[in-house]
């Protein structure tokens, strides 16, 4: 996917911006993958509970912010360790697992014991819920695709934003105004549309 095509009228634009596709791609992943997912249940409980929205965002915005620095990092770094192809099949494979996993309601484990402020409480609690989200993975899997690491960064953490920010502000009352299934199928299109063109990058370039 290094290039991203734009229709206008009969002529095709060719937007040669590998950078802007993963900023893009990792924005919308995200953010569709997000909704319905344990870490938007949390907000949910976070907004009900704590009712200080301004503190949860930015709670939200840091454990985010602060995760998926490290797994992009980490993505990135095993693009440089591991050979391409197989890194490749890998990619790839995972972002069709992901898409297959987007399929299954996500419930909250238990909810979070606060002992501190509203900031505090929703960092640790955000932070811990998102080790080993398929979110998270996600940020590892794109990191490594695109190797382009702050574009990475900043769209999967725009993609919490855009889904965590009504849910903080709007409450559980979202879920009961879209469509979850059909999300959790978009998603999981998505996903595997990502695997999809990831695996057949290896064939093109095999032939070339």
């Amino acid at each position: 996917m290094s290039s991203a095509i734009r229709s206008l009228g009969a002529n095709p634009v060719v937007i040669e911006s590998p950078q802007l596709e993963a900023f893009l791609t990792s924005t919308v992943l995200v953010a569709v993958a997000e909704i319905g997912d344990k870490t938007q249940l949390l907000s949910f409980v976070l907004a009900a509970r704590l009712r200080k929205p301004w503190p949860i965002l930015a709670g939200i915005l840091a454990a985010t912010a602060t995760n998926h620095t490290a797994s992009a990092w980490t993505g990135n770094l095993l693009a440089g360790l591991v050979p391409e192809t197989p890194l490749t099949w890998v990619v790839g494979l995972s972002f069709i697992a992901f898409g297959l996993w987007a399929l299954h309601p996500d419930a909250l484990d238990g909810s979070p014991t606060i002992k501190a402020g509203a900031f505090v409480t929703t960092f640790v609690a955000f932070f811990l819920a998102e080790m080993g989200d398929k979110t998270q993975l996600a940020t590892v899997a794109l990191a490594a695709r695109f190797e382009a690491l702050a574009q990475v960064i900043v769209g999967t953490t725009l993609g919490m934003m855009i889904a965590n920010v009504p849910a903080v502000w709007i409450g559980d009352r979202l879920t009961q105004k879209i469509p979850m299934n059909t999300v959790r199928m978009l998603a999981a299109a998505l996903f595997i549309m990502v695997g999809a063109l990831t695996l057949w990058s290896t064939f093109v370039s095999a032939w070339r």
